[in-house]
């Protein structure tokens, strides 16, 4: 028997809900990383997996924001590029490791989380998504203009965080791995119930003792401290950055991996943003065709789950209606 008004549900929908309901799921994936190079580590599959290593971290902090507290935020990459270029600036200019460079980073992307999001955090839905664009653009042609961050040219001679690609590799799955954990973790929390009210409706969260600005900021400094430090991985990996990495493009595509897991699910995040750095690549022997192959999987998958790969299990969302035990 079905609830009355609801269709019977799908093969694929029973075995999803079943799959998250298995713990080990998250530990499998971890050893997947970590088993990654002993099936290949020539320096082109290494540098992929560390690329997928770093977009899954940016996901899930991007996964605070939007699929926890449901603030659509089109300027993510402003964040990435503020942790990569504090990073790459202090390591350059003062010779310091990288990872002496990570108080200033935290410190900046706070700020700039502050900066970015008391202005804007009052808005909603539309508006909100305007002006966080705007503030992405912003900051990608500040750094184009400042000579202290190498104008268009960008940053060259960063240092790294490990002596070869597979240990740089390996500290990277772990710090991600610590990230996404911390994401969860979050979401579970006190703090991450009051985003899932205020997510799902505002007016009532205010009207419940909710105060969604803070909550809402607290979302939006979360999100920003792990693109910040997103950053500072992609600056060590590729140990140059420019302007051009930090577009509008690559925040849609975060996003775009965020939507196709499913929203305020960590384990479909984590999923989305591994399909979504990896099926370029695999497409590539499709030359010129395969963003055109990209485009198509991509619309086909969102028409037969809109939603998501892995959503949110029920009763996750369940308790987002408890308000009073959420923040009092």
């Amino acid at each position: 028997m079905t609830r009355r008004g609801a269709g019977p549900r799908s093969i694929a929908s029973r075995l999803v809900d079943s799959l998250t309901e298995n713990r080990w799921i998250g530990l499998a994936g971890l050893a997947i990383a970590l088993l990654a190079p002993f099936v290949n580590a020539t320096p082109y599959a290494i540098s992929v997996m560390t690329s997928a290593a770093i977009f899954v971290m940016l996901a899930a902090g991007l996964n605070i924001v939007v699929g926890y507290c449901g603030l659509l935020d089109l300027g993510y990459a402003a964040f990435f590029a503020v942790g990569a270029y504090t990073s790459g600036v202090l390591s350059t200019r003062f010779d310091l490791p990288l990872v002496a460079t990570l108080p200033a980073v935290l410190v900046a992307t706070v700020i700039a989380g502050v900066v970015i999001g008391a202005p804007t955090l009052r808005l909603r839905s539309d508006y909100l998504a305007i002006v966080t664009l705007g503030f992405g653009e912003i900051i990608r042609i500040t750094v184009t203009n400042l000579d202290v961050t190498g104008g268009p040219s960008g940053i060259y001679g960063i240092p790294g965080l490990a002596g070869d690609r597979i240990s740089f590799y390996y500290l990277t799955v772990l710090v991600v791995a610590v990230a996404v954990v911390g994401a969860a973790r979050l979401g579970r929390s006190r703090l991450g119930r009051a985003w899932r009210f205020v997510r799902e409706d505002e007016d009532a969260a205010e009207a419940m003792g909710v105060h969604t600005y803070k909550v809402k900021m607290a979302a939006y400094i979360a999100g920003a401290i792990w693109g910040g430090l997103a950053g500072v991985l992609f600056a060590a990996h590729l140990s140059a950055i420019a302007p051009s990495s930090f577009t509008f493009l690559q925040s849609a595509l975060v996003l775009m991996a965020v939507v196709l897991g499913g929203m305020g699910s960590i384990r479909g995040v984590v999923i989305g943003a591994v399909i979504i750095s990896l099926l370029p690549e695999l497409l590539r022997d499709l030359a010129d065709y395969r963003f055109v192959a990209f485009g198509v999987l991509l619309i086909i998958v969102m028409l037969v789950r809109p939603q998501g790969l892995w959503p949110a299990r029920a009763r996750e969302a369940a308790r987002s209606t408890a308000p009073r035990e959420a923040v009092r």
